[in-house]
C-alpha cells in the first residue's frame, strides 16, 4: 500500500523529465522507496501518527497524564486504570483489557465501543491505526 501511494506521487513528476532518464526515474524510484519501508520505518511512522493524532491528549511518559492518560504500557492494562487520570465513569466500568483488537475497534469510534467516553479522536485509516498500535505496542514500561 505504501508502495502504491508512493508510486502514485512520483511517477508523474519522474514522467515530467523527458527521455531515459525519466523512464528509469518512473521505474526505479518507486522501486527504491518501496525497499526502504522496514519495520524500523514503520516503528517512526507509528511515532509520528502518535505525536500528530494522540499526542495533544496522551504522552508515553510514565506517570505523566495530560488530558487522557499515559499510554506506556497500554497493552495488557485495564481501560481506566491509571492513578491520577481523569476518567469517565463509563471508562472505568468498562471492564476493558487493553490488547490489539480492543486498540483496533476502539480507535476506530471511541464513542461506539464505550458510550460516554471522553475521547473524541477516531482514526478511520486502518494502516494507521495498524501504525499506531505497532509504536504503543513497542514502547516498555521498563
Amino acid at each position: 500500500m505504501i508502495c502504491t501511494t508512493i508510486h502514485s506521487i512520483t511517477a508523474p513528476a519522474a514522467g515530467r523529465i523527458k527521455g531515459p532518464a525519466g523512464a528509469l526515474l518512473t521505474i526505479i524510484l518507486p522501486i527504491g522507496l518501496c525497499l526502504g519501508s522496514s519495520a524500523a520505518a514503520q516503528e517512526v511512522d507509528g511515532e509520528r501518527l502518535f505525536r500528530q493524532r494522540c499526542a495533544a491528549c496522551h504522552n508515553i511518559e510514565p506517570g505523566q497524564t495530560k488530558m487522557g492518560p499515559s499510554l506506556l504500557g497500554i497493552i495488557g492494562r485495564t481501560a481506566g486504570s491509571v492513578e491520577g487520570a481523569n476518567y469517565s465513569q463509563a471508562m472505568q466500568s468498562s471492564g476493558i483489557t487493553w490488547d490489539r483488537q480492543s486498540l483496533e475497534t476502539f480507535l476506530t469510534a471511541p464513542r461506539q465501543m464505550i458510550r460516554g467516553t471522553r475521547m473524541t479522536v477516531s482514526i478511520p485509516d486502518g494502516a494507521q491505526r495498524a501504525a499506531i498500535i505497532n509504536y504503543l505496542e513497542s514502547q516498555s514500561p521498563d
